[in-house]
């Protein structure tokens, strides 16, 4: 492998890092080298997950309730007492909520800027110590921010909190890569469209409404585990060192076409 895009022995987090998104990018930094932490509510979904990629390398899954700034502090502290450093950051923790405009409750907001929004800044925030050990010049230490196309975009799926909170964290992304660069750490957001997974499955599960999705795609299909996992690695490797502050959508180009995504 080349080692241009190796993370081999980095040390790595990944919140929400249980299923879709999270599994996926797990997945792909646990196979080329990394020894990745998964966290999330679930203790058995932890050590599920840990004991499927573990097959591939090196993962241990870590139960943490992120919608609480204790919660956070509680898996920094973790990480800090096994590893003491942190080469990447993976905040991908996250929830919706999607209700008629008329019906849709004000304490939704509450929950979904706290698990999306605020838990990435005080996840990056308490972390920094860790990321500061781990990072030179030559090879910065990485968080990565996973939003959605939804903050770039207007269509509202009547999920009217969770487009505002990516772009929260799409903006959030490019104030810490300012803040952070001077102490070598990259900041960035990855911007998926319509990927399957839990979030994702009350679209997909119906046909008609799936099929609207795959037509919505200028490249003509739903992304792929390997594609997010592919991007996941170049933003981690020594390949992606040099890019900060750079929101990616990773989308086959369906925010420059279609109104209504996810």
């Amino acid at each position: 492998m080349s080692s241009l895009f190796s993370v081999n022995g980095k040390i790595a987090l990944v919140t929400g890092g249980t299923s879709g998104i999270g599994y996926m990018i797990a997945q792909g930094l646990v196979k080329h080298g990394a020894k990745v932490y998964v966290a999330s509510r679930k203790a058995e979904a932890c050590a599920n997950t840990a004991e499927a990629l573990s097959a591939f390398g090196t993962c241990i899954g870590i139960p943490a309730d992120l919608s609480t700034e204790q919660g956070c502090v509680d898996l920094v502290n973790e990480i800090q007492q096994r590893e003491g450093r942190l080469n990447i950051l993976v905040n991908n923790a996250g929830v919706t909520w999607g209700a008629p405009l008329e019906q849709s409750p004000a304490d939704a907001w509450d929950k979904i800027q706290n698990l999306n929004v605020k838990s990435a800044f005080v996840m990056t925030q308490k972390s920094l110590p860790m990321l500061e050990a781990a990072a030179s010049a030559a090879d910065p230490a990485r968080v990565i921010n996973i939003t959605s196309v939804a903050g770039q975009m207007y269509g509202s799926m009547q999920a009217y909190a969770y487009g505002p909170s990516k772009a929260a964290l799409n903006h959030l992304a490019k104030i810490l890569a300012g803040e952070l660069a001077a102490k070598h750490i990259t900041v960035n957001a990855i911007a998926p469209g319509v990927f399957p997974s839990r979030m994702t499955t009350f679209v997909l599960k119906d046909e008609k409404m799936a099929e609207q999705q795959r037509n919505a795609v200028p490249l003509g299909r739903l992304g792929e585990p390997e594609d997010m996992e592919g991007l996941a690695v170049f933003l981690s490797s020594q390949a992606g060192a040099y890019i900060t502050g750079n929101v990616i959508a990773l989308d086959g180009g369906t925010a420059v076409k279609s109104p209504d995504i996810l």
